[in-house]
């Protein structure tokens, strides 16, 4: 499949140390970059674009606090920010703003939204 099947899922740096290219692979979060496709096969993989809930909301949760903490500037670095931040809330990372960055490290914003992120995985958290 091209990638161009998902344009969520950004190229960043080819080398893991960004996080643009966040993916959840059976509901932890990977750096798709780093991960061979076939490893892969058989597993349920994750995208921004996979991420609407089942009812009629249009969003999921996360996406929608990002929207409400403005929790983005240019945006390149959302999808995997916003894959990254599921993650984290799903394996319950997120006692405080400072254990959020902690478990958020790997995902670079270069505009700097980094403490709109983190209130947005804080609300979304404190929601479920």
């Amino acid at each position: 499949m091209s990638t161009s099947s998902f344009p969520g899922t950004k190229k960043g740096c080819d080398a893991g140390a960004c996080g643009a290219c966040t993916v959840l692979v059976d509901g932890r979060r990977v750096n798709s970059c780093l991960t061979l496709a076939v490893r892969s096969d058989g597993a349920e993989v994750t995208t921004i674009e996979g991420l609407a809930p089942e009812d009629d909301s249009p969003l999921h949760p996360l996406q929608q606090a990002f929207i409400d903490e403005d929790a983005f500037q240019c945006g390149y670095c959302t999808p995997g920010q916003i894959l990254s931040g599921i993650g984290c809330i799903d394996e319950g990372h997120t006692g405080s703003p400072e254990e959020i960055r902690e478990w958020m490290s790997g995902n670079i914003c270069r505009c700097g939204a980094y403490v709109n992120i983190v209130r947005a995985v804080q609300r979304t958290a404190e929601g479920k």
